[in-house]
């Protein structure tokens, strides 16, 4: 069957590796992005060329006005969210005592506060439909790969974790809720870093080398399919095993 799958801040990196998974299923994609319409309409337009309909939807997740209009044109348009992912994050790394609260607040109100709402506003229909999958992006670095540079974006990464079992006891039995926590991946914030700081990070994962995005996605897909039916309140790791 066609599913309606969610999935905030799809416009680049592992959110839009993860829309072209579904999108191979055959699955209506609807893309939310924030700031990368460019990117967005890109993807939209990739996913339809295959013959899969594929909506986009600019809304800043933590923003709840902004959530509510993005549910309400999605549940006008197809009546129902099947599955949720919630990937949108963002971070402002800085040296600790630079880090200031408001940009702090900035990260928790994207990667935790914002999942939170969209979570909510989704689930709310998945159990009116009496089914849903929601998969929550977490990172390595919310579990034991801190790094002082990103201590709000490390922290809100916990805070997934801790909200992916509380969601999952909330929602039980109807809907199953998991999490992925990926290492490094190379997406655009990759590319920018320096050559000799990579070499560092590759050399403490088993595989020593940095995951690719589609790497990532499989992992979501998987949980959201039926070959997981019986996989719930668990956070994946997938970071190539670190040392």
């Amino acid at each position: 069957m066609n599913r309606i799958v969610l999935i905030t801040g799809a416009s680049r990196g592992i959110g839009a590796a993860t829309a072209h998974s579904f999108a191979k299923n055959k699955d209506t994609v609807i893309i939310n992005y924030h700031t990368s319409e460019k990117e967005a309409l890109e993807l939209q337009k990739k996913i339809e060329e295959t013959g899969v309909s594929a909506m986009i939807i600019k809304a800043d997740i933590s923003k709840e006005n902004e959530v509510d209009a993005m549910i309400e044109k999605i549940i006008s348009t197809y009546g129902r969210i099947d599955i949720l992912v919630n990937n949108a994050g963002m971070d402002i790394p800085d040296e600790f005592f630079n880090h200031t609260v408001e940009n702090f607040r900035k990260v928790l109100d994207t990667n935790l506060v914002g999942m939170f709402y969209v979570s909510k506003c989704v689930s709310r229909y998945m159990l009116d439909n009496k089914s849903g999958v929601i998969i929550n992006v977490s990172s390595n670095n919310g579990i034991d790969c801190n790094s002082p540079l990103s201590l709000d974006y490390d922290a809100s990464k916990a805070g997934v974790i801790s909200l992916t079992h509380n969601l999952a006891r909330v929602l039980m039995p109807t809907i199953r809720v998991n999490a992925v926590a990926p290492g490094w991946t190379n997406t655009d914030s990759v590319k920018e870093m320096m050559p000799e700081y990579k070499e560092e990070e590759m050399k403490k994962i088993m595989l020593k080398r940095f995951a690719e995005p589609e790497e990532i996605a499989n992992v979501i897909f998987f949980l959201a399919s039926n070959q997981a039916s019986y996989i719930n309140n668990t956070v994946i790791r997938v970071d190539g095993g670190i040392l």
